[in-house]
């Protein structure tokens, strides 16, 4: 009887969460590849014209697309590296014997409470009048301008934001990883002599794996994701110079009525994203130590 009722309550909870995965993700999925195959203007009364894989082809030879993946790659290279740091950086921080820790940790926190479309439209305010400001008050406005008109800035400057944005959650992960970590092996290492970077290159950063698998996996899929903060900071501007992957192909099917070849670059889009964490996952995790 008892395993009955497990049954049930597992049937419960679960069909309701796999139907509405199946409505909202994987049909939509299943259908976008369908759409890769022809060439559609997304209009309901046109009709579509199979081309097969001429969208995929096409793609080889799409120079603005191939910008957008570089653009892409450097743009998750530098915000995986900054987020992880930085957060790790303000974990040490309030992990530590410092006064105040807990306001710490929830103002470090907060700036992942703004959506990112809000989040873009402050900094664009920053950057225009706050940034400006300072390069005339300090006179260095070689640095303090406003970097989102720059072509060379811009994208540093969306990198900037997004760290901001992000390290104050992956911080929370890092909070997790370094109380999991046995106080009797950091006491074990002090006796012994380890100074404070051999004890964290030896015993904290090792036992962090778990945590930094995670950290790593979210900062990458959501850094090549990134839609709303390049869509309200900076547009794709100026002259695409952060026009991103996904803003990319938004404006393929959106902004040219390209749905197929738009489709086409989803679907690539998602086979280097799935390549990317997947690969991140399997090389951590056979790097992370058992407590």
């Amino acid at each position: 009887m008892k395993n009955k009722n497990k049954k049930k309550w597992y049937i419960l909870f679960t069909v309701p969460l796999l139907i509405i995965f199946t409505t909202v993700v994987i049909i939509p999925f299943l259908i976008g590849i369908y759409y890769s195959f022809f060439e559609w203007d997304g209009i309901a009364a046109n009709a579509k014209e199979f081309v097969g894989f001429d969208n995929f082809v096409e793609l080889a030879g799409d120079e603005r697309f191939r910008e957008s993946a570089w653009l892409t790659i450097l743009f998750t290279v530098l915000s995986v590296i900054t987020i992880n740091a930085i957060g790790l950086a303000f974990a040490l921080l309030v992990t530590s014997k410092i006064k105040s820790a807990n306001a710490a940790r929830t103002m470090l926190f907060m700036p992942y409470l703004i959506g990112g479309l809000i989040l873009g439209y402050i900094w664009q305010f920053v950057f225009l009048d706050v940034f400006t400001l300072l390069g005339e008050v300090t006179g260095l406005d070689q640095i303090f301008f406003n970097w989102l008109v720059d072509p060379e800035f811009a994208l540093f400057g969306l990198v900037f934001v997004f760290t901001w944005q992000m390290a104050g959650y992956i911080m929370i992960i890092y909070i997790a990883g370094l109380q999991g970590i046995p106080n009797d092996v950091i006491e074990a290492s002090k006796i012994d002599g380890a100074s404070p970077w051999q004890r964290f290159m030896r015993i904290t950063l090792p036992l962090l794996m778990p945590a930094l698998t995670i950290s790593l996996f979210l900062t990458l899929s959501s850094a090549f994701k990134i839609y709303d903060v390049n869509l309200s900071l900076t547009g794709g501007g100026p002259a695409n110079a952060t026009e991103l992957f996904a803003m990319n192909i938004y404006n393929e099917i959106f902004g040219s009525g390209n749905y197929g070849l738009g489709q086409a670059k989803a679907i690539v889009f998602f086979l280097i994203v799935a390549a990317i964490t997947l690969t991140q996952v399997y090389i951590t995790k056979k790097r992370e130590v058992e407590m």
